[in-house]
Parts: structure tokens; sequence; C-alpha cells
């Protein structure tokens, strides 16, 4: 089966977040338990603390479309 953003999980409060950073242009890490968000790409330039079960692990995310 393909992937789509119809099939994706994104939480609106965490999206929300985002978006708030974005019309801020502010830098600050965003703390998630949701691991099974989908990037999207108002994500980019972001950095995203994801829980593993132990810890926090800070996640930044990139756009890898320059690299060969």
């Amino acid at each position: 089966m393909a992937c789509s953003l119809k099939k994706s999980f994104r939480s609106k409060s965490f999206i929300k977040k985002i978006e708030k950073l974005n019309t801020k242009a502010e830098k600050e890490i965003i703390i998630t338990w949701s691991r099974a968000s989908t990037i999207i790409p108002t994500m980019i330039g972001h950095t995203i603390a994801i829980h593993n079960g132990k810890e926090h692990l800070p996640i930044y995310i990139t756009d890898r479309s320059g690299r060969t």
C-alpha cells in the first residue's frame, strides 16, 4: 500500500504549535510523545524532541532534496 497524507497521522495540536512558531519566526524545541506523526513540509527547520519511552531525543528536521 502506497504512502499518502490521507493515511498518515497528524495531531492538530502539534501542527498548531509548529504554525505558531513559523508565524513568530522563532526556534525552540517542541516536545512530543507522538512517534507516529508524519513529517510535513511546515516542520522543516524545527527541532522536535520525540519521546522514546525513556527520554526525549531531539531531532532536527531538514530537507534532503539537495543531497546526492
